[in-house]
């Protein structure tokens, strides 16, 4: 497809029925899909075909993080969906993401990125488990390990966006969930930015929910954010 928009539609639905009746109202021109943990358990990967059946590029956001042979399987099972993007947890290591990446390795293979630090969590999480370091660092030393693996980018906060597009380069993907319409407007996500910034500080894709799926108008509100970032 000939697909330029960076808006990634979160369907965090629990049904394919809640599903389909938002999709339908959807433009694959306008968006592409992310099909998470709760609705790929709960319908399968028939759902995700249908999706890419309608000419919708899909990130499938499962996180996959176990040993290298079983993720790497796991990639290989995702890419024969169809699926645009699929994901893995970069604290699987660096040895676990290079087994998917090989298990990739078709030239018309999905992207392959990583989730660095969830947006929900933060410095208390950090200190819990630990961990010497800032949610920023800990975001950096994931992210450069992701690159050395090959990968072809991560999952980020956009407040992170600005030093990894400067430490990572410019070919190198920042999807960036914890996006809002407005500075006012938080939920479980504990950094977040608007759609303008975000692209303006370096990221690649950005992943919206409640903002489009609970519109009246869903692809009124699309048509807004890809004028207003383009």
């Amino acid at each position: 497809m000939n697909q330029t928009s960076p808006v990634i539609v979160a369907l965090d639905f629990s049904s394919e029925a809640e599903t389909m009746q938002l999709v339908d109202q959807l433009d694959p021109s306008l968006c592409r899909l992310k099909v998470g943990k709760e609705l790929f358990t709960r319908c399968g990967p028939s759902l995700v075909k249908q999706l890419v059946d309608k000419n919708f590029d899909v990130f499938l956001d499962l996180k996959y993080h176990d040993i290298p042979n079983t993720v790497a399987h796991a990639c290989s099972a995702a890419a024969d969906l169809g699926v645009w993007m699929l994901n893995v947890h970069a604290l699987g290591g660096e040895k676990m993401m290079l087994a998917a990446k090989q298990a990739l390795a078709d030239e018309h293979a999905p992207l392959l990125i990583a989730v660095t630090w969830l947006t929900s969590s933060g410095q208390i999480e950090l200190d819990a488990l630990g961990i010497k370091a800032t949610p920023q660092q800990m975001v950096s030393r994931l992210a450069v390990m992701s690159q050395n693996a090959g990968l072809d980018g991560v999952v980020c906060s956009a407040q992170e966006a600005p030093i990894l597009r400067q430490d990572m380069g410019s070919d190198f993907l920042l999807v960036t969930p914890g996006i809002r319409l407005a500075d006012s407007e938080q939920d479980d996500q504990c950094r977040v930015v608007t759609p303008k910034k975000a692209i303006a500080d370096g990221a690649s894709y950005l992943v919206i929910g409640r903002p489009i799926t609970q519109s009246k108008d869903p692809c009124k509100v699309l048509r807004t954010i890809n004028s207003d970032i383009s």
